[in-house]
């Protein structure tokens, strides 16, 4: 078992509630070619610095993760 404070029951579930805000907000966005326009690597890691950086919600994730990660692939 872990000690890591980053994941505790409490902040895995931020993680989650995090990841499922990203992913319904740009997990299916397609570019022309049908791929997708967000690179999932982004969308994950920026789940993962939200909660590292000790966020105890997701109010302002979607404004971090487009002024941090947001690039068109």
């Amino acid at each position: 078992m872990t000690e890591d404070w980053r994941y505790t029951d409490e902040r895995l579930a931020i993680r989650g509630k995090a990841l499922s805000i990203l992913l319904k907000c740009y997990g299916s966005d397609l570019n022309s070619s049908r791929l997708s326009k967000y690179k999932s690597q982004a969308i994950y890691e920026c789940a993962h610095d939200w909660v590292s950086q000790g966020n105890n919600d997701c109010d302002g994730i979607l404004d971090y993760f487009k002024n941090n990660y947001y690039a068109e692939q």
